[in-house]
C-alpha cells in the first residue's frame, strides 16, 4: 500500500468578488511510497501550492480524497486533525518560520512539547539530530545570530524531529543563496537516503533534480511526470527543462 494516495482531488474556490468560481485542482490522482523524494512543479498559479496544502490538511478538498498510510484525512474532526497532523507530517517552508523568541534547541524541540513528549526523550533525540544535520554547535543561537542555511537547517531538524512519515517541503531554497541551497539540497539528499519520505514544490529546476520523480501540475491537473530512473543529475535536469518548455509552450508532449 502506498504511503500517500491522492484520488481524483478537486478544490474549488469562489472569487471575493463576483462569486465566480476558481478550478484550482480537478482531478489529480497519485501516489507516493515510503522512501520515494517526489518534487511538484508548474508554473505560478498552476495549483501545485494548492495541491501541498491539500495534501497537508491545512484546506479541506472539495472532492476526492488524501490518504495517509491509509487514513483518509476527511475522516479525521477538528479536534483531533492538528495532532494527526503534527505526528505525521514535518513542514520545510520558505521562509523558516521559526521563532525569533526561541534559542535553534527550542525551535527544533518545540512539537515534542506539543505532543506532550518527555525531557528524557528530547535529550535523547535532539544530539543526534542535531550532529547529523550540522548544527549542533549552534543549538543555543537564536535565529538572528545564525545563517539563511543555518535556519533552513534547523527548519529541517523540527520538522524530523518526530519522524514523520512524510516531509512536505514548500519552495526550501526559495529564500537561501546558492551555496547555502547546494548544501540544503544535500541534505534532503541525505534524509530520503535515511528512508525518509519528502514531498517538494519548487520553482527550482535543480532542487527538483534531486527528486526521483517529478509532478508536473498545469491549471489544477496533472499534466506529466517524469521519473528519474538510471539518469545522473545532470540529465535528469535536462530533461525536467525540456518538460517545463513544452508546458510553457501550452504543448502535451515531453
Amino acid at each position: 500500500m502506498a504511503l500517500l494516495e491522492v484520488e481524483d482531488l478537486q478544490k474549488t474556490y469562489t472569487s471575493r468578488f463576483g462569486g465566480q468560481a476558481v478550478h484550482a485542482l480537478t482531478g489529480v490522482s497519485f501516489s507516493l511510497e515510503e522512501g520515494e523524494f517526489a518534487a511538484v512543479m508548474g508554473e505560478s498559479g498552476s495549483g501545485k501550492t494548492t495541491l501541498l496544502n491539500v495534501v497537508a490538511s491545512l484546506d479541506r478538498p472539495t472532492a476526492g480524497r488524501v490518504l495517509l498510510a491509509g487514513r483518509d484525512m476527511a475522516d479525521l474532526p477538528e479536534r483531533e486533525l492538528a495532532a494527526f497532523r503534527r505526528d505525521n507530517l514535518g513542514f520545510v517552508f520558505q521562509e523558516f518560520n521559526l521563532l525569533d523568541t526561541f534559542n535553534v534547541r527550542d525551535n527544533i524541540l518545540l512539537p515534542m512539547v506539543l505532543a506532550g513528549r518527555s525531557r528524557r526523550e528530547m535529550d535523547q533525540v535532539l544530539p543526534e539530530l542535531a550532529a547529523r544535520l550540522g548544527i549542533r554547535e549552534i543549538l543555543d543561537k537564536y535565529p538572528y545570530e545564525i545563517s539563511g542555511g543555518q535556519k533552513q537547517r534547523t527548519a529541517v531538524a523540527r520538522a524530523l524531529i518526530l519522524s514523520p512519515c512524510l516531509v512536505l517541503a514548500d519552495e526550501p531554497t526559495g529564500a537561501l543563496d546558492s551555496r547555502s541551497s547546494d548544501g540544503l539540497l544535500a541534505l534532503l539528499d541525505s534524509v530520503n537516503a535515511g528512508g525518509q519520505t519528502v514531498l517538494m514544490v519548487t520553482h527550482s529546476v535543480k532542487a527538483a533534480s534531486h527528486a526521483g520523480r517529478v509532478l508536473f501540475i498545469k491549471d489544477g491537473t496533472l499534466y506529466h511526470q517524469l521519473y528519474r530512473g538510471e539518469d545522473d543529475q545532470g540529465r535528469f535536469y535536462g530533461r525536467i527543462s525540456d518538460v517545463l518548455t513544452a508546458l510553457a509552450g501550452g504543448r502535451s508532449d515531453g
